[in-house]
């Protein structure tokens, strides 16, 4: 079988759509997927199981991109195309089923969205990709054997980042004698480039004792230290839901972004909303009182 699967081109939405193909990977065994996908995108399927091939799709202008794409898998006779983007692709190639996300804001969780492509209900929860050497490579960075506090300062735009100093408060009273994870390192992790670098600086000036790796990971050497963590504390971005699918507790800050659509899906996963929508409005107080379904019992008491 063959499945060509059209997803985003943002980090959240993708971790959000491997759900859907976890569901396509177990129900369809030996099928070969290729996945379509903007840049940012292709490390969270880059250890996907079944993956046949992946399209990285870069937009140019007059939706050129399309085109592109449509001359790649048009000579391919797929048995199902799925079509997280809305366009008109699926019905352009031959295929036996096609399966096709309509636009338009609707009401409930993104993930829910994902899922009424293919009617399921519930829908999967998200997944997270990640092989032996990037488990590896993540032991080697993190040295000694110390609880890790995750945390991700950073995220695609500035009204989205809650305050720095207040990531270190929460970093000081959570590893702090007598905190919640107290002995905890805390690691700091961004995406490359000069943006993020210069969003997590002042996070990274406030934590001297923490392992600064931001911008320094793949993303499945992200998830393979996600995995590992005690906690994530961070930003809505692809790290919040990568940590969420990797199935560690995980705490996602929200302001001007809605929660109801957007929230963490895991195992062990919650938001916690800034009054106004504004981050400022979000205290550390608030934050630490949201974890505490999330720590240990004998101190959330």
């Amino acid at each position: 079988m063959r499945i060509l699967f059209v997803t985003s081109t943002r980090i959240g939405d993708a971790v959000l759509s491997t759900g859907l193909l976890d569901h396509l990977i177990r129900t369809h065994p030996g099928a070969r997927i290729t996945i379509a996908c903007g840049p940012v995108a292709e490390g969270v399927f880059a250890r996907m199981p079944g993956r046949e091939r992946t399209i990285v799709v870069a937009k140019r202008p007059f939706s050129a991109h399309w085109l592109s794409l449509w001359a790649e898998v048009a000579t391919t006779f797929w048995d199902l195309v799925v079509d997280l983007r809305g366009s008109a692709l699926a019905y352009l190639v031959p295929a036996r089923r096609r399966a096709v996300m309509r636009g338009g804001r609707r009401p409930g969780h993104r993930i829910g969205h994902i899922a009424g492509v293919l009617r399921l209900d519930p829908p999967p929860p998200p997944v997270a990709w990640f092989a032996l050497e990037d488990a590896a490579r993540v032991a080697a960075l993190l040295g000694e054997d110390r609880p890790i506090l995750a945390l991700g300062p950073t995220a695609n735009w500035s009204g989205k980042v809650w305050p720095a100093e207040r990531f270190v408060a929460l970093a000081r009273a959570l590893t702090a004698p007598g905190g919640a994870l107290a002995g905890a390192r805390p690691v700091l992790l961004g995406g490359p480039g000069e943006a993020e670098r210069a969003m997590a600086a002042p996070v990274v000036a406030g934590l001297p004792e923490a392992l600064d790796l931001v911008g320094q990971l793949s993303l499945p050497e992200a998830a393979a230290l996600l995995a590992r963590a005690r906690l994530f504390v961070g930003n809505d971005s692809g790290l919040m839901h990568l940590s969420a699918a990797t199935g560690s507790p995980t705490l996602g800050l929200f302001g001007p972004t809605p929660a109801g659509e957007y929230a963490p899906v895991g195992r062990a996963a919650r938001a916690v909303v800034a009054a106004g929508g504004s981050m400022d409005g979000l205290s550390v107080a608030q934050a630490l009182d949201a974890l505490r379904p999330m720590l240990p019992a004998e101190v959330a008491a």
